[in-house]
């Protein structure tokens, strides 16, 4: 049997693997961070706002929104719960909203492909575009989802799969800032902030 994940591990695992460890192989109490804490509170008041929002500015003419929506499949072993799902006569459009600043990283491209296969294997219709609203900056970025994507999508979730099996911690995040403010940082012994930097300490 195929073990269940969601879509959640998908964006974890692409910005640390060891978020992954630490949430199935060895379980630990999750440090709930200032920005987790104020990003779900602007998730409840995007909902709100976004009720009020034309359609035009996902370049759509019309259509319909479904908030929060539970999505699962089995032929994937994945499930989620979506943000958005705006349905048109032009399709389903999957939508994300996010509390960064800059551009989508990829962990949140991958996200949004992973919610774009469970729309089309849910829904039986192919899903060509999603979108990412930028909170902060109130910016909507639509990104396409393309076969690479939905393949990287796939071997991620191979790659996660086998992480659990083999119940080995993996190496931390390539990219050691993601250290500075992360709920897991404490049980990373090879991990340390120095001077305000993160470091990774040597074998």
């Amino acid at each position: 049997m195929m073990l269940p994940l969601r879509v959640s591990d998908v964006k974890q695992y692409a910005y640390c693997p060891r978020v992954v460890y630490y949430t199935y192989v060895l379980p630990v109490e999750r440090r709930m961070t200032g920005k987790m804490e104020f990003g779900a509170e602007m998730h409840l008041e995007l909902d709100r706002l976004e009720k009020r929002r034309k359609l035009r500015s996902y370049g759509l003419e019309q259509g319909t929104r479904q908030f929060h929506v539970r999505l699962q499949s089995d032929r994937l072993g994945l499930s989620g719960v979506l943000d958005l799902l705006i349905v048109s006569p032009g399709g389903r459009f999957p939508v994300e909203f996010k509390y960064v600043r800059g551009r989508p990283s990829l962990n949140h491209k991958y996200q949004l492909t992973a919610y774009a296969m469970l729309v089309e294997d849910v829904f039986g219709e192919a899903v060509r575009v999603g979108f990412v609203y930028l909170i902060p900056v109130k910016e909507i970025v639509p990104l396409e989802i393309t076969p690479a994507a939905r393949e990287h999508v796939a071997k991620l979730l191979r790659s996660i799969r086998s992480l659990i099996r083999a119940e080995r911690m993996p190496p931390p995040a390539r990219v050691q800032g993601r250290c500075v403010d992360c709920e897991y940082r404490k049980y990373c012994g090879d991990v340390e902030a120095a001077g305000g930097e993160i470091r990774v300490l040597p074998e």
